[in-house]
C-alpha cells in the first residue's frame, strides 16, 4: 500500500519505519527540515532499540521517504496517517489544534478516496471533528478512523510489528476492510484486531493508559502504608501477584510514572469527565498520589541530611523517566532533582542516553558524568532513579569506596536490603519500614 505518515515525531516515526517493514511504501511528512535532513542521513532523533536498523534498512531499499511536501504525500497515497503531537493545554485536555490543522490540508489536497487515520491519540469526538474539516475543503470521498498507537518508549518497535491487539475504529465497512488488510501482517500469531465505532476505539488508548496509571499508584499507595507499618512491599507484592485476578505488571513501587503519555493522558480523560459532568476520582486520585511520591522521596532525603543541603553532594543513576529511552518528558528526575538544587545541594548524575534532552532541562546546574562511578566520586549518596539494566547488579564495594557516605536511596527497589546491610551500606528503599 502506499501510505503517508504526518507527524515525524516518536509516533509517526515508528508507525512509519515498521509499516515499511512490511513492504508498504511510506512518506513520512514533517515540516522541520533539520529533522528531516538528519533522517535522510541516518541521525534518528530520538533513542528506541532497533529503530536505527530499521530506518536505515528501509530507507536503502526506497520503502521510507522523508518529505516536507504534504500536498504531494496525500495525492501519492491510499491511506493517510496523523501523527502529530496533541499537547496538554493548561485546562489539561489535548490540543487538537495540529490535527486539525493537519485535517484542513489534507482536505485541499485529496484527488480520490483515502482513509485518514488518527493515530495521535485524541478525546472522544475527534475523528468527527477531523472528518467535518476535510468535508469543509474537498467534494471528494474518505473515510476517517481511529487508530490508537499502544507503543512502550524501550519496546515501540517490536510493539508495532507484534502487537497485543489492534484497535481500528471505523463507521464504514469501506474503511474497516482496507484497515484490516493493512495490519493482517501484523497479526500472524492470532492476535485480535478489535474493530469498533470511532469513538470507542478513542476512548479504549485514554481508559488503557489511566488504568495502567492507577495500577502504578495503587502499589505506590500500598508501598507508603507498608513504610509507616514496618510492612515489606516486595514481600507484599508477590504475595498479591500470585493472584492469577492480579498479575505482575505494572506493579513495582517507587517514583511514580512519568514520559509522554500518562501524566497527559490522565489529565485529558479527567477533563473530558468533567466536561461532561462525570466524576473522576479514582483517577485524580492517581494523578495525585503519583506527584506525591517523587515529593515523598525527596522527603526521606532531608530526614536523613537535613533541610538545608549546603554543602552536599549527590550522585544520580538515570535522568530519563524509564530504561530504554531518552525521553525526559515529566521524569521524576526533574522534581526530584529541582528539590534538592533549591535547598542547595550539587548533583552530578550518569543517564546512558538522556543528556540530549536533559541538558535543556538542568542546564550547568548539574554535572553530567561518563560513567556510572564517576557520579559517586565524593557524593554523600547515591540516589537510583532510573532502572537501567546496567545498575541492577554494580560493584557495591566499590560503590562504598567512591561514597563519601555509603548511603543509597532507591527509588526503583533494585537492590537487596540484607546484602547492602551485610556491606554496611545503609538502605533507603520505597516500601519498607
Amino acid at each position: 500500500m502506499k501510505i503517508c505518515v504526518i507527524g515525524v515525531g516518536y509516533v509517526g516515526l515508528v508507525a512509519g519505519t515498521c509499516l515499511a517493514e512490511m513492504g508498504n511504501d511510506v512518506i513520512c511528512v514533517d515540516n522541520d527540515s533539520d529533522k528531516l535532513e538528519k533522517l535522510r542521513a541516518g541521525i534518528i532523533p530520538i533513542y528506541e532499540p532497533g529503530l536505527d536498523a530499521l530506518v536505515k534498512t528501509n530507507v536503502e531499499e526506497n520503502r521510507l521517504t522523508f518529505s516536507s511536501d504534504l500536498d504531494s504525500a496525500v495525492k501519492e497515497s491510499s491511506i493517510c496517517f496523523i501523527a502529530v503531537g496533541t499537547p496538554q493545554g493548561e485546562d489539561g485536555s489535548a490540543d487538537l489544534k495540529y490535527v486539525l490543522e493537519v485535517a484542513e490540508q489534507i482536505g485541499k489536497s485529496l484527488n480520490g478516496y483515502k482513509v485518514v487515520v488518527n493515530k495521535s491519540t485524541v478525546p472522544v469526538g475527534t475523528a468527527e471533528k477531523v472528518k467535518e474539516i476535510i468535508s469543509s475543503q474537498t467534494d471528494f470521498e474518505f473515510d476517517v478512523v481511529s487508530n490508537p498507537e499502544f507503543l512502550k518508549q524501550g519496546a515501540a518497535v517490536e510493539d508495532f510489528l507484534r502487537p497485543d491487539r489492534v484497535i481500528i475504529g471505523a463507521d464504514s465497512e469501506r474503511a474497516k476492510q482496507i484497515m484490516l488488510e493493512l495490519y493482517s501482517p501484523y497479526v500472524r500469531n492470532q492476535n485480535p484486531i478489535i474493530t469498533m465505532d470511532t469513538k470507542s476505539a478513542e476512548m479504549v488508548k485514554y481508559a488503557s493508559n489511566s488504568f495502567l496509571a492507577v495500577k502504578i499508584s495503587y502499589i505506590n499507595e500500598i508501598a507508603n502504608i507498608c513504610e509507616k507499618t514496618g510492612a515489606d512491599i516486595n514481600k507484599v507484592r508477590i504475595g498479591m501477584c500470585a493472584d492469577s485476578r492480579i498479575g505482575t505488571k505494572f506493579l513495582y513501587p517507587g517514583i511514580g510514572f512519568g514520559g509522554s503519555c500518562f501524566p497527559k493522558d490522565i489529565k485529558a480523560l479527567i477533563k473530558t469527565a468533567e466536561d461532561n459532568d462525570c466524576g473522576c476520582k479514582l483517577i485524580k486520585a492517581a494523578d495525585e498520589i503519583n506527584k506525591n511520591q517523587r515529593e515523598l522521596f525527596v522527603q526521606k532525603i532531608l530526614a536523613k541530611f537535613g533541610e538545608n543541603l549546603e554543602g552536599k553532594l549527590f550522585g544520580v543513576w538515570g535522568l530519563a523517566f524509564k530504561p530504554k529511552t531518552n525521553d525526559m518528558r515529566e521524569a521524576p528526575s526533574i522534581t526530584i532533582i529541582n528539590a534538592l538544587l533549591a535547598r542547595g545541594a550539587k548533583v552530578q548524575a550518569f543517564d546512558p542516553k538522556a543528556y540530549d534532552l536533559a541538558k535543556p532541562i538542568f542546564g550547568e546546574r548539574i554535572r553530567y558524568c561518563t560513567s556510572s562511578y564517576e557520579a559517586l566520586e565524593g557524593a554523600d549518596a547515591l540516589l537510583l532513579l532510573t532502572e537501567w539494566n546496567e545498575f541492577r547488579n554494580p560493584d557495591f564495594d566499590k560503590v562504598k569506596s567512591l561514597l563519601k557516605n555509603p548511603v543509597i536511596f532507591d527509588g526503583r527497589n533494585q537492590y537487596d536490603a540484607d546484602s547492602l546491610a551485610g556491606r554496611g551500606i545503609e538502605y533507603h528503599p520505597v516500601g519498607k519500614g
